[in-house]
């Protein structure tokens, strides 16, 4: 007598679209840089209106933004508007640009260059206004 056993098949591995590729983690910041420029805009559009309805209050507001930890903030909020424009204008050209698609990891590394560029001796403007300026 035969003994037959028999193998459940293999089961292939689903793998993940997303595999850590720069043009998802572009993808992820542009979203995170536009949410985080909406926040700001929605802070400051409240913190602006606060001068109609009380000018002491929003002098003493102001009064809280002349610290590090803002100053710092303010160095990420012009890292994540910079980014997001940048990145914006790249993924203009790859929609609208026929040769677009093909290039799009090259302008990637081009906007990061940039990017850099810009924000080296922006860093240092925001810096030296926050911690030895005025």
């Amino acid at each position: 007598m035969a003994s037959t056993t028999e193998v459940a098949p293999t089961r292939e591995r689903t793998r993940s679209l997303y595999r850590g590729d720069p043009g998802m983690w572009s993808w992820v910041l542009h979203r995170i840089t536009g949410v985080v420029t909406f926040f700001f805009l929605f802070v400051h559009v409240l913190d602006t209106a606060l001068v109609r309805v009380n000018p002491e209050a929003y002098n003493d507001v102001i009064d809280t933004y002349k610290t590090p930890i803002v100053g710092l903030m303010e160095l990420g909020l012009v890292a994540a508007v910079l980014y997001h424009a940048l990145n914006g204008i790249r993924i203009m050209a790859v929609d609208f640009w026929s040769k677009g698609p093909k290039y799009q990891r090259q302008m990637l590394w081009a906007i990061a260059t940039i990017w850099l560029v810009v924000m080296i001796p922006g860093a240092a403007r925001i810096l030296y206004n926050t911690f030895a300026g005025h």
